[in-house]
């Protein structure tokens, strides 16, 4: 499939798993080859609008779910709902939502690492791993542990794993001016704003930083070796995830891998660059169709 010309309109969905309900936008004809696109933190579906409808104009049926904690209608209690094995089955769900068998992951951020697991787990269900940002979780790990800039890089994570909803206060004071400041000036303005304001409606923050609280510890995301065809992008100039990680993770696929470190680039790939970004991903796409 190629890159058409002229973007395929985005339609609102809402899809039911279990006891939850979850927002959705889609691009695409229904029976197009499904692509299931994973967001991270703190971003929703609307991360993908520069990547969507040209995905749909290529004829693929392309969805994006605002996860588990994201969605209003999606917000268990308790931190272990949001353990990593939850968010993969979430996953599967939403591909079967679509009646997809098999199907395309990308995914950024914490979606990323969502990604990872589910490849290394159910290598049967994709056609192809697309990740932006996100080294494999043991090339991290092993970055963190033997880097000390890595494993500073870091330092959010354990202060957003701390008790007592200290990382939610810091977040959301002074008008979220540290939540704003997250982005790092690299995603367009109404987007933060839209963010932040989803993000500051009650338990909403709580929900998505338990993603970051349910693991063991700061990077223990279970995700073995991967078989499916990879494609792995890094930005040069991401503040949390450095080179080293990133120039790694080829050691941990075994399948067809290709890995482009984007130079000034930032970690929000899917908002900053989705003119860079898109042509790869549907080259990848329509190598694996």
């Amino acid at each position: 499939m190629a890159m058409e010309s002229t973007p395929a309109p985005v339609e609102r969905l809402e899809l039911q798993v279990g006891p939850h309900t979850y927002d959705a936008l889609a691009a695409g004809p229904a029976d197009g080859e499904p692509v299931l696109l994973l967001h991270g933190w703190p971003e929703f579906a609307d991360s993908w609008s520069g990547v969507l409808p040209a995905l749909g104009a290529a004829g693929y049926r392309a969805v994006a779910v605002d996860q588990r904690g994201y969605s209003p209608g999606a917000r268990p209690p308790r931190i272990a709902d949001y353990a990593v094995p939850e968010l993969v089955a979430d996953a599967l769900a939403f591909a079967g939502s679509q009646g997809a068998d098999r199907f395309h992951v990308v995914a950024h951020d914490w979606g990323g690492m969502v990604a990872w697991a589910l490849a290394g787990a159910h290598p049967e269900r994709l056609k192809s791993l697309t990740v932006l940002a996100t080294p494999h979780p043991e090339a991290l790990n092993r970055a963190a542990a033997g880097d000390p800039e890595q494993h500073h890089r870091l330092d959010y994570v354990r202060f957003f794993r701390q008790d007592g909803h200290a990382a939610e206060a810091a977040l959301l004071a002074d008008d979220a001016a540290r939540l704003r400041a997250a982005y790092g000036g690299r995603v367009p303005a109404a987007l933060v704003e839209a963010n932040v304001r989803r993000l500051a409606e009650p338990g909403a923050l709580t929900a998505t930083l338990n993603w970051y609280r349910a693991p063991a510890s700061v990077i223990s995301v279970p995700a073995g070796r991967i078989t499916v065809p990879t494609l792995f992008l890094w930005g040069s100039e991401d503040v949390a995830l450095g080179r080293g990680a990133a120039e790694a993770t080829g050691e941990w696929v075994d399948g067809p891998y290709t890995f482009e470190a984007l130079e000034g680039v930032s970690h929000w790939l899917p908002e900053e660059v989705p003119d860079l970004v898109t042509p790869k991903i549907l080259d990848h796409l329509g190598t694996y169709a």
